[in-house]
């Protein structure tokens, strides 16, 4: 989440008078994230999310994102639901970008996760793609393998900037993962991009799922390998084994994996971490001038590359291949 677009007061009242929302009594920018425009709207009848569409959003993709939302939380998915203005129609425009306004979840997230809450996110995260599962729409994936290079090529030129040697580091990758990528494991809606401040908690319960941008239909396995990424790392870059394990197996008490998926975690993972360490170095070098908008360590990622490098099976995530 980020601001790009400021919304004038005249136009946000002509916005929300298409709505029964009731008064609106206060709306604040939220900083986070590096998408799109949003804002927390407080009106009479309680708190929304209102997201103007920026970037990397296409606006023929939104319906596949706001129809997995409402399919998701009609099978029992706690996740944001789009709320449709008078007319029934969710998807507007207001200032000039596509927008919509979407039901608030309560919880917050966790900046220091623990192994109870990688638990619990390995088991949203089953119990999501088995909900998706008779979603009729589908979108492939944008930042699939086969786009890391056209998006390497935006970068290259300036690549070692922000480290020395970045651009053949990455280079040697893109090689290795272009020859060796699994194309044939079991695939279906993922969300591709749970990150913790995705994922909400109410104490130590699961509350929500949030941020369904980046969902697309890609292999189930890749998107638990982004929760790796994601959540099993320490502030001082070290790999937490006990936290992997803990995601895994609640993944797998929902949804089993194969012997297919568990061999493709290393490669997956690298893979993960070339995807965010691509999309935010592009970000890093191109944030716009004034952007309410705080752009992501790419080297992160490059640390975490590094570490799936060294990983040469599933045991290396704690996991055994049965």
């Amino acid at each position: 989440m980020a601001v790009y677009t400021d919304v004038e007061d005249t136009d946000l009242e002509r916005f929300l008078a298409d709505y029964d929302l009731g008064e609106l009594l206060s709306c604040k920018g939220i900083a986070e994230g590096v998408e799109n425009s949003n804002f927390l709207l407080h009106a009479d009848s309680g708190f929304y999310i209102l997201t103007l569409y920026e970037k990397r959003v296409q606006e023929a993709d939104l319906p596949f994102f706001l129809g997995l939302l409402e399919h998701l939380h009609k099978k029992g998915i706690s996740c944001p639901l789009p709320v449709a203005a008078r007319d029934g129609v969710a998807l507007r425009q207001l200032s000039g970008r596509p927008a919509v306004i979407v039901s608030f979840l309560d919880g917050i997230w966790v900046r220091r996760s623990k192994t109870h809450h990688c638990a619990a996110l390995g088991s949203a995260l089953a119990a999501m793609h088995q909900a998706a599962g008779d979603f009729t729409l589908r979108r492939e994936n944008a930042l699939s393998c086969s786009s890391w290079r056209p998006l390497f090529e935006k970068c290259r030129d300036r690549a070692d900037s922000v480290e020395p040697g970045l651009a053949g580091f990455i280079a040697a990758e893109l090689d290795f993962l272009e020859a060796n990528w699994p194309r044939d494991l079991p695939a279906g809606v993922i969300h591709a991009d749970l990150f913790p401040d995705n994922v909400f908690f109410l104490k130590d319960r699961l509350s929500g799922l949030i941020d369904f941008y980046f969902a697309c239909n890609d292999q189930f396995a890749y998107d638990l390998a982004i929760c790796l990424n994601a959540w099993c790392f320490e502030a001082d870059n070290s790999f937490n084994i006990t936290k992997a394990r803990a995601l895994i197996h609640a993944y797998e008490t929902v949804r089993p994996l194969s012997r297919e998926e568990r061999n493709a975690l290393p490669i997956l993972a690298r893979g993960a971490s070339v995807r965010f360490l691509l999309t935010r170095l592009y970000d890093w070098l191109t944030v716009p001038d004034g952007a309410l908008v705080t752009p992501k360590d790419p080297l992160e990622y490059v640390r975490k590359l590094r570490f799936h490098q060294r990983v040469v099976g599933p045991e290396g995530y704690g996991v055994d291949d049965p």
